[in-house]
């Protein structure tokens, strides 16, 4: 029998207050507590990035973060990507040079593209595709993804 934990954090710029199971992988508080549904269960063993987010700053992936060691921490999931209905050059770039398919690995390459941006406006190829080396595409192949991450930082400097 576990116990039950109170968690209180702050997720796409609002605090929020939420009961959790001592077992409950961050993933799972997001999707199945809070309703946000944005990051996807692919592995659930932290090899396929689907679930990434964005933890104090840090990339990471949720299905290897337990929910209550987010006690105070402030997280960006997918769904906090965009500000007022307005997508960023990121998803705006994303859609414009169809670096995706089916959708499953799409949140985790956003928030893991996003992080890198964050880190470093200007990156290489290289360090593109070095930085989502954690993330798994089955449908698209990476290219379009690696172009989409160019065209939004080229966007985002101008």
């Amino acid at each position: 029998m576990s116990s039950r934990v109170i968690i209180n954090t702050t997720i796409n710029g609002e605090p929020m207050e939420f009961l959790v199971d001592e077992r409950d992988s961050l993933l799972e508080a997001l999707r199945e507590r809070i309703g946000l549904t944005g990051s996807k269960e692919g592995c659930n063993n932290g090899n396929c990035g689907a679930c990434a987010v964005i933890m104090d700053g840090r990339l990471v992936n949720s299905c290897c973060v337990m929910a209550a060691e987010v006690q105070g921490a402030n997280i960006t999931t997918v769904e906090g990507l965009a500000t007022g209905g307005e997508l960023t050059p990121l998803q705006d770039a994303f859609l414009e040079d169809a670096a995706l398919q089916c959708g499953i690995c799409t949140p985790g390459f956003l928030v893991a593209s996003k992080a890198l941006l964050d880190f470093n406006p200007n990156p290489s190829e290289y360090e593109i595709r070095y930085w989502l080396a954690g993330n798994l595409c089955r449908c698209t192949g990476y290219d379009k993804i690696i172009r989409a991450v160019q065209h939004a930082a080229t966007q985002m400097r101008a």
